[in-house]
């Protein structure tokens, strides 16, 4: 070996000496290593420990705390209101704004007195001039809406009071109103049912986005505007987070569609561009229809009634009143329960080969035969389309003829009155029969023209619409007066089925 090589190898390997110390010290590293482990693991399970107690004592509060941080984490670019969500959403959270008109305003503000309570409710009534107001009238504050000559408006067809009326939601918000949760938008010609609104507006976080409204009746409307929309005469409502959105960018947004036709078509061209899409309830109506409602309220889609509009176009939905009093007559049943308002129940008399047809609070239908409750619940056409050369193919929905056969046009008996009898802790309705001429008919069977009044049963059952929804379940009962049909309105029992 050369002895280059023997010095590098000496230079790299220990010594005896070396050697003797290294091993001296191992005992006293592994000493501090193994105290080094124990301390590491005994802080550890102190933590594991603790952690572990304070679950136990604190669980089910623990579990809250956590889906509520959640919560808050996932709303956090939205939450505008320091309002528990736990708690109710009341009249009080609820701000309306109503479009309304100077020429008009001297008629239809008895609409806005049907539904709208000065002690309870907050609402302003956005209007294009000056009109005389009495301050006892109980309606809500008139404002004039700010000027919008500045924006463009390029729609032939339209009127360009479409800029001012889209903008009632920003000016409402501009107000500064505190504790709010929802802007409710509705037309002076709107008819409002605030329980069941209250309803609605309760299944959803006030917290988050919310834009909630309906579409038209008409197929072609919702083809020209858009699927998407929610129709303002038949109102929505917007979430306090989402309105507050709106303000900011719906100015620039609005000069953006100087093209568009109206109010609420603008409106949801900024709520898409905010990605905000329209959560559908149907119990708002706009009524895009002529002539008669009866087909329509006589067979309500199961769920709250929230709104009405249209109702100068519209006949009275009671015959031989004017419009104002047949709206003041759906207020008794309104009051004592608001929840089953207008809700179709449909039964059979199979000794006399009847269907019975409740709507309850508006009308009872009797009709000879037995049809399926398929057919009964589809609206029957009393009314015409909006665009009156189109024909029944151009709602978007079903509905059915009135009459197939001169036989089966129906008995009707319209709600005359209304009480509550504590004594059984039910409201009793009573339903007069709308004389008109009937063909003569030669079926061998019981004749409904005998029957001059039906009396209605129903608990009133504010919590109809916290469970899935259903249709209630009608009996007809044994009746001791000549000439009265008496109906029990309820919930279905267990294997109750409405069976013809």
């Amino acid at each position: 070996m050369k002895d280059s090589e023997k010095l590098i190898l000496n230079s790299v390997t220990p010594t005896q000496q070396q050697r003797s110390t290294i091993l001296s010290n191992s005992p006293k590293l592994m000493l501090w290593l193994i105290l080094l482990v124990s301390l590491t693991y005994f802080i550890y399970t102190l933590k594991i420990v603790s952690t572990s107690t304070s679950t136990c004592n604190h669980g089910p509060l623990t579990i809250n705390h956590l889906s509520s941080t959640t919560t808050t984490i996932n709303a956090a670019p939205n939450t505008t209101s320091n309002i528990s969500s736990s708690q109710k959403t009341e009249l009080k959270h609820v701000v309306f704004g109503i479009a309304a008109s100077s020429k008009l305003w001297e008629q239809r503000k008895n609409y806005i007195k049907l539904w709208y309570r000065e002690k309870k409710m907050r609402g302003i009534v956005w209007i294009d001039d000056k009109v005389n107001r009495n301050e006892n009238e109980g309606l809500p504050m008139v404002r004039i809406s700010a000027d919008t000559s500045n924006f463009p408006y390029t729609n032939k067809q339209g009127h360009r009071s479409a800029i001012r009326i889209s903008r009632i939601v920003s000016e409402t918000v501009r107000l500064g109103m505190k504790d709010v949760r929802w802007f409710v938008m509705g037309d002076d010609d709107t008819v409002f049912v605030t329980e069941n609104l209250l309803r609605v507006l309760n299944k959803y976080n006030h917290n988050e986005y919310y834009y909630i409204g309906s579409l038209s009746e008409s197929h072609l409307q919702n083809i020209y505007f858009s699927y998407g929309m929610a129709y303002g005469g038949g109102g929505f409502a917007i979430s306090y987070g989402l309105a507050k959105a709106v303000e900011k960018m719906q100015d620039g947004c609005i000069k953006r569609y100087p093209g568009l036709y109206g109010s609420d078509d603008r409106m949801q061209a900024c709520m898409a561009e905010l990605g905000v899409p329209l959560t559908k309830e149907i119990g708002f109506h706009q009524y895009d229809v002529y002539g008669n409602l009866f087909g329509l309220l006589a067979a309500h889609p199961v769920t709250p009634l929230v709104s009405l509009h249209h109702l100068d176009v519209v006949e009275p939905i009671f015959p031989n009143v004017t419009r104002l009093e047949a709206l003041q007559r759906l207020t008794i049943p309104m009051k004592l329960d608001s929840a089953g308002l207008v809700q179709q129940s449909i039964c059979y008399d199979k000794q006399k080969s009847w269907t019975i047809s409740v709507s309850w609070g508006f009308a009872v239908q009797i009709f000879r035969g037995i049809f399926s409750p398929r057919e009964i619940e589809m609206p029957s056409r009393t009314f015409l389309n909006w665009y009156r050369r189109a024909d029944y193919t151009a709602y978007a929905f079903n509905t059915r003829p009135v009459t197939r056969n001169p036989c089966q046009k129906p008995f009707v008996f319209y709600f005359s009155k209304a009480k509550f009898n504590s004594s059984i802790q039910n409201t009793v309705s009573k339903y007069e029969r709308h004389r008109v001429p009937h063909p003569e008919c030669r079926w061998k069977m019981a004749d409904p023209s005998s029957l001059d009044k039906v009396v209605v049963y129903k608990k009133p059952d504010p919590h109809l619409w916290d469970r899935a929804p259903r249709r209630n379940c009608c009996r007809v009962m044994k009746s001791n007066k000549k000439g009265t049909m008496v109906v029990d309105v309820g919930v279905c029992k267990a294997g109750e089925v409405s069976e013809p």
